[in-house]
């Protein structure tokens, strides 16, 4: 029985004032004991400004009220979930461990959840000011400024990095760069400055320290390190150091590095090795936090609109399109290798052709503090974890206009990410239905050849722990339901038939290995065990992976995963109309809230037996502790000192002073591991929406509303095909609102759809169905039927005939980097439903229209370019005529080049080009010269092309810049004859 909720005023966080390898999944890793809830310690409270909201609309549910009473809690400055800037902690204790090293670190994680908790306030009250403010308070304090990224301008699409290998232990760091490993062309630089009118990169960095803990004092759009009398945040790192390297090793720097702190090289040398280090900044974006901001702000979208008022969140909208523009980052391989790469050797991208399209675990990008000798790098990720991946945001970046990014070639990668993604699922769905864990282009870090026999999917081969190992990526039930929940919203949404086959395996399973007891001894899996493998990826002939196997084997009571768990039921409930997902929902949230509420919110005993490595020093290089080399000397912000032999506290000697640090000084001492409770801020925010989600679809009414919504009208056949019926409605209208439709085939309810158009798959070929559409509103009312229509399928048709032979195939006005290409249509007997874009023989594109523009191109180069159609059954014309065209050369004059041989022996010499800069600074350069009859056969210094016997060499990320009359060289091992002298041509920008 509801009850009714009184209006009131709540407290808000303030967003006033302005002032390489993440691995943020970790930060909500937690080991929960299954205990009943206790009452939370009370802390000091934290000084934030409150505001009155706008009145609340009518609430329909308990669970509404619960919610709203969530929000209030979460918002109140007394419990202390956001600093005085308004930004998200990471937890309201600070003592806590997992990827964030504090808890008064946050991260883009805690930001996407607080975003997610705005857009469920926005629909229950109307009032989206907070949703608004709070992507605001992101943009302000997460998102990389200008400033803070000031040498974007210098990078170099030909050449976006200098190559690195990852290893297995932290030991075997620094990772020395690698100039003779070539990188491919990165294919979105141009298009995302063309499209935005500026190099900057629109998306956030992983990890803040909000309250400058450490000192490094790296604020938003300060320029560098203030230090630490610096107050409010400062962006910092800690993962840098390969799958091996757990929190527990880490070394915490600053993201920008002006070598105030740390050693001579500040902290550059602990990472990567080089003949010399220059100041410099970096940021490394998690791919999954983006894309979980750009699904918020899809719901946001879709809520105002449904009230009526689509322009309250349009701005903001507007902003997460964007965001999703630049997220494209993370469907490339790390060095922009094409998929299948198993050496240092393999071919690097051209175009598209290094996309993965999955989304890896980050991408990440980097410059010179100086401009004079600016320089700026990015970089996509080789590893991809499933529980990464997130379907709904690319099928809202694809299909929903607000969402469409503004790049030409967007919305195309969007549509083959959410393609490419679902498949990734179904290759990693085990035996009993939970998800494994994903693939790598680059094995071992290092463009590796994987064991024979590893499956592969694309070309990228299977990882049962994707990008880290300690502890394994995959072995946390939190990603499968973190993951899981993004799949249960499009098959709501969308009614996607994959998507729906992927749950209607994997929700069984979690319900069987979930204690939903209704009491205070409820539990979600914890911990999971894989064996065996999946099969190869034949997607015209997926296997069933009977050699895949998962194994629950610990349980404990997450109420940030039991969280996400029940609205992964919630959402797949509503749309199956499964009415076990729902009672476990319910049970769930049920307990939750009646027995692990405290003070704060939401809470569980953790015992925290991993504590034991505060003090862990690393005696072996094979073993656990902090890795710092031989001969290394540096000290922290605070003076804490770095050699050989620390450990994780050494570095962090400010822990000794948080009041809950003699619990764990105990454990040190000999005593019983230390339990605590901790108020993490994703987690109190998903039960929120979880509770708001479950009175969206399934709270009783506020009152008793017994009208049915208006019945349905105009019921029409859109199309058939010879196995589907599409139908479309005109939409129905309620007292309170109409939550969706129930489409009847026949008399028998076959699916549902929250708007008015469905599509009903699997029919049998010229048979007649007959519909009807009613209408359900928030109370559970339903309308009367819809007037009946008859949809006759199609006959059966053995459809293997192609296309016609895309005609006329042109190239428009060419760029240094790109070429556009328009053709004619073709025709089909069933209807053309794409076109494959070649380069060569290889495809750069799959496109729905006739026209693709072929990017991330060699300057002055000739290339050959062909279409082909695809039909509705798969069938794809011959290819069409190729048609050349060659890049437009860079501008000449800028800068001149002079060969020199060096040395000579039988049948091979050494050469050197020297770049000179005429009367003016040049920002990248090109040389081009004719060798013949020698070849090269290995250069450094530069990135490089052959065609024929003509090499084309370009300026690598360090050395493009070069001031007036400055000059840079590089070299070459050629084959043959060396010349007695050689034409060589420079040009630049």
């Amino acid at each position: 029985m509801s009850r009714s909720l009184r209006r009131h005023r709540r407290a808000a966080a303030s967003t006033a004032g302005a002032a390489l390898l993440s691995l943020l999944a970790l930060a909500a890793v937690q080991p929960a004991g299954a205990a009943p809830a206790a009452e939370g310690t009370p802390r000091a409270s934290t000084t934030v400004s409150t505001a009155t909201a706008a009145p609340r609309v009518a609430v329909s549910s308990e669970y509404a009220e619960r919610f709203l009473e969530m929000y209030d809690e979460i918002h109140d400055p007394a419990n202390g979930y956001f600093s005085p800037q308004g930004i998200p902690y990471h937890s309201v204790e600070t003592l806590i461990v997992e990827a964030p090293d504090h808890g008064h670190e946050t991260t883009s994680e805690a930001y996407s959840f607080w975003l997610w908790l705005e857009a469920a306030y926005g629909r229950a009250t109307a009032d989206w000011t907070s949703f608004n403010d709070a992507w605001a308070t992101m943009e302000t304090y997460m998102i990389p400024q200008h400033e803070d990224q000031p040498t974007n301008s210098f990078y170099n699409p030909q050449s976006p990095a200098t190559y690195a290998a990852e290893h297995d232990h932290p030991s075997k760091y620094p990772a020395a760069l690698n100039s003779g490993v070539r990188s491919g062309v990165d294919p979105l630089a141009n298009e995302l400055k063309a499209t935005y009118g500026t190099s900057d990169v629109y998306g956030m960095h992983w990890l803040a320290d909000v309250d400058n803990t450490y000192g490094f004092g790296a604020a938003p759009g300060a320029g560098c390190l203030l230090g630490p009398d610096s107050e409010g945040t400062s962006y910092i790192n800690t993962f840098q150091r390969g799958t091996q390297e757990s929190v527990w090793e880490t070394v915490p720097q600053p993201s920008c590095e002006d070598f105030s702190f740390g050693g001579t090289n500040g902290f550059l040398d602990l990472f990567t090795g080089d003949s010399s280090y220059a100041k410099q900044w970096k940021y490394t974006n998690a791919s999954d936090a983006d894309a979980r901001a750009v699904e918020a702000a899809y719901w946001a979208h879709t809520w105002a609109t449904e009230q009526g008022q689509p322009e309250a969140v349009a701005a903001t909208v507007a902003k997460a399109a964007k965001m999703g523009d630049y997220l494209r980052y993370a469907m490339f391989d790390k060095y922009f290798k094409q998929p299948g790469c198993t050496s240092p050797s393999c071919p690097a991208g051209t175009g598209k052709n290094s996309a993965h399209y999955l989304m890896s675990w980050y991408y990440a990008w980097g410059g010179a503090l100086d401009p004079a000798a600016g320089w700026a790098w990015r970089i996509g990720s080789s590893h991809a974890h499933f529980g990464y991946q997130n379907p709904m945001a690319a099928w809202a970046l694809s299909t929903s206009p607000a969402l469409e990014p503004q790049s030409p070639t967007a919305v195309d990668d969007w549509s083959t990410s959410l393609e490419r993604q679902l498949e990734f699922y179904q290759w990693l769905q085990s035996d009993e239905g939970g998800i494994a864990g994903g693939a790598t282009n680059s094995w071992g870090g290092a463009y590796g050849t994987p064991p024979a026999g590893t499956p592969t999917f694309y070309g990228m081969a299977y990882q049962e722990a994707p990008v880290y190992s300690d502890p394994p990526s995959n072995q946390w039930f939190g990603m499968q339901v973190w993951s899981m929940e993004r799949v249960a919203q499009l098959y709501y949404e969308s009614g996607d038939a994959q998507a729906k086959a992927l749950l209607d395996r994997w929700v069984p399973w979690a319900i069987a290995n979930t204690q939903a007891t209704g009491g205070a001894d409820w539990a979600v899996p914890s911990t999971l065990r894989w064996t065996g493998a999946p099969d190869a990826w034949d997607a015209a002939n997926p296997g069933d992976n009977s050699g895949l196997h998962v194994e629950v084997i610990s349980h404990g009571q997450d109420v940030g995963v039991a969280a996400a768990l029940a609205g992964t039921l919630i959402h797949y409930a509503a749309a199956a109309h499964d009415d076990e997902a729902q009672a476990v929902a319910k049970s769930l949230l049920d307990s939750i809230w009646e027995h692990n509420r405290d003070d704060k919110g939401v809470s569980a005993v953790e015992v925290r037996e991993d504590y034991k490595r505060f003090d862990d020093v690393l005696t072996t290089t094979t073993g656990d502790g902090v890795y710092v080399p031989s001969g290394w000397q540096g000290t922290m912000p605070n003076g804490d000192e770095i050699e050989p032999g620390v450990s994780f506290l050494d570095l962090r000697s400010f822990y000794r002073d948080d009041p809950d640090w003699p619990k764990v000084q105990a454990y040190l001492d000999g005593g019983e591991a230390p339990a605590f409770r901790y108020h993490r801020f994703w987690a109190q925010s998903a039960v929120a929406v979880a509770l708001a989600n479950y009175d969206r679809f399934f709270g009783e009414p506020a009152g008793e509303d017994t009208t049915a919504p208006t019945v349905p009208t105009a019921l029409a056949v859109a199309s058939t095909t010879s196995s589907s019926a599409t139908l479309t409605w005109t939409s129905s209208t309620d007292d309170v609102r109409v939550t969706g439709y129930d489409v009847l085939r026949d008399g028998v309810v076959v699916g549902t759809a929250t708007g008015t158009i469905f599509t009903d798959p699997g029919l049998a070929p010229a048979t007649a169905y007959g519909y009807t559409v009613r209408a359900r509103d928030a109370a559970g009312n339903l309308s009367a039927p819809s007037s009946p229509v008859t949809a006759t399928t199609r006959p059966p048709t053995a459809d293997t005939t192609p296309p016609s032979v895309p005609a006329g195939l042109r190239a428009g006005t060419v760029t240094t980097t790109s070429v556009p290409l328009t053709w004619d249509a073709s025709s089909d007997a069933v209807g053309v439903t794409g076109y494959d874009v070649y380069q060569g023989t290889v495809k750069v594109a799959t496109v729905a229209g006739t026209s693709h523009t072929v990017t991330g191109l060699a300057p002055a180069t000739g290339y050959s370019f062909s279409v082909a159609a695809r039909d509705a059954a798969g069938n794809v014309s011959a290819r069409s005529t190729a048609v050349s065209a060659t890049t437009a050369p860079v501008p000449t004059g800028a800068c001149t080049a002079a060969y020199r041989t060096t040395g000579s022996w039988s049948g091979g010499f050494q050469g050197e080009v020297t770049v000179t800069a005429g009367n003016a600074p040049v920002t990248g350069w090109t040389v081009r010269w004719d060798l013949a009859p020698a070849a090269v056969s290995q250069l450094w210094g530069a990135s490089h092309t052959v065609s024929g016997t003509v090499v084309t060499a370009s300026n690598l990320s360090w050395n493009g810049s070069l001031a007036a009359g400055g000059s840079t060289s590089f070299g070459f091992i050629g084959t043959g004859t060396p010349p007695t002298s050689a034409s060589v041509t420079c040009a630049a920008p």
